[in-house]
């Protein structure tokens, strides 16, 4: 983890090595259930996860059905929306989908076990719970943790809800540690103070020791947050977010973060990484290298292989790359006369009309690879080579429009 950049802090950074080095245990982190699919944000827990399979541990995917009916107020502003039960356990059945994709299942030993916090936290006795639980926390030194502190500093609200979210998961970490021997609790570096009081309750309460280490919050050499993007989160399920985008998205990693990124999100050995980056001049060769591993541990070897090839040709070739994201439109709806303008607000290539107008009066929309000047443009059949039609919004994003 430390080679790899993935270690920010440790509750015992030397006792748990020497723990792992003779053992294997059982090490768990906690996931939000507020939508449909994890983004690209989560994914450095997931390779986490990964990296723990590969040196013999077993990893606890801990799916926050109980925790999400409340919120995690850590890095929010406001309160979140609520979600009722029935969606959440939606989530987490679409959720559950790039786990299966990434991590390892063919290992008994080392499978990674799937447990919803909802098996506990939706039966607690609050009375039972004040007495056990509760006794053990002091106001004092739950205002000092930042989820709280922050919002309060800023005056923003803070539900007694959400001032519970702490407790909640300090819990989790003691239910994991008495039912499956769980002696590990990661997160990122904002759940610190979360999982220190897991650590504490177990302490206090069983009179045994656990750890806690998190990974350091990915911060962009541009700024930006990881994971957004102009047009949105960089999903991580294929139904809401293509093999062919995804892969797009690593071929457009900032040339500041390119090696960082090797280290993250690939599996290719850390001396390894050094070596190219050392010896390769290319940026754009690396950033292939990282969109290919990225891609392959994600949707695998072929789907990598494809969205290389469709971005080889469509920036390098004759342009129509086979493998781009298709859209599909009825011949009628072209015959009754289709405005560009509505194509690109209705398929979410951008965000409005008025924003299309804007891009293509300074020149940024292309089909089949000639610049649109008039923005009332209207689509036609004689536009289509055969029953396709290439649009081109800037130089990265390419879509072909199919007939049907």
């Amino acid at each position: 983890m430390k080679s790899r950049g993935y270690l920010s802090q440790c509750t015992n950074f030397d006792k748990l090595s020497e723990i792992c080095s003779k053992k294997s245990i059982s090490g768990y982190i906690g996931f939000d259930c507020t939508a449909k699919s994890l983004h690209v944000g989560s994914l450095l827990q997931i390779m986490i996860l990964k990296l723990m399979q590969k040196y013999g541990h077993r990893p606890i995917v801990l799916m926050g059905g109980g925790t999400t009916l409340i919120g995690d107020p850590s890095g929010k502003d406001v309160t979140r929306k609520m979600l009722s039960q029935k969606e959440i356990k939606k989530n987490i059945k679409s959720i559950k989908k790039v786990f299966s994709k990434i991590l390892d299942n063919s290992n008994k030993k080392t499978k990674p076990l799937y447990i919803d916090n909802a098996n506990w936290l939706t039966k607690l006795n609050y009375i039972k719970f004040l007495r056990d639980i509760g006794s053990q926390f002091t106001i004092n030194k739950m205002l000092t943790f930042d989820s709280v502190k922050l919002r309060l500093e800023r005056e923003q609200s803070l539900s007694y809800m959400e001032f519970n979210y702490m407790i909640l998961q300090a819990f989790d970490f003691y239910q994991l540690f008495k039912s499956k021997n769980c002696i590990l609790q990661i997160g990122g570096s904002d759940q610190w103070g979360n999982i220190v009081n897991g650590v504490d309750l177990i302490r206090r309460i069983l009179q045994k020791e656990s750890y806690g280490l998190t990974s350091p919050l990915i911060t962009l050499a541009s700024g930006a947050k990881m994971g957004k993007t102009e047009k949105g989160a960089i999903w991580l399920n294929e139904n809401l977010f293509s093999s062919y985008d995804y892969w797009q998205f690593w071929r457009n990693t900032d040339d500041r973060d390119v090696k960082k990124f090797l280290n993250f999100f690939t599996q290719l050995d850390t001396n390894y990484i050094d070596k190219i980056c050392d010896s390769e001049k290319n940026i754009n060769k690396l950033k292939i290298i990282l969109a290919n591993e990225a891609t392959k541990i994600l949707h695998g070897n072929k789907a990598a292989e494809k969205a290389e090839q469709t971005a080889r040709e469509t920036f390098e070739g004759d342009g129509f790359g086979k493998y781009l994201p298709e859209i599909k439109i009825s011949q009628n709806k072209i015959n009754h006369g289709m405005s560009l303008l509505n194509f690109l607000s209705e398929n979410r290539i951008v965000s409005s009309k008025s924003e299309a107008r804007r891009i293509i009066i300074n020149k940024g929309i292309k089909i089949n690879d000639i610049l649109v000047s008039n923005e009332n443009k209207i689509i036609e059949i004689d536009d289509f080579k055969g029953k396709i039609l290439k649009i081109s919004y800037g130089k990265k994003k390419h879509y072909l429009l199919k007939l049907i």
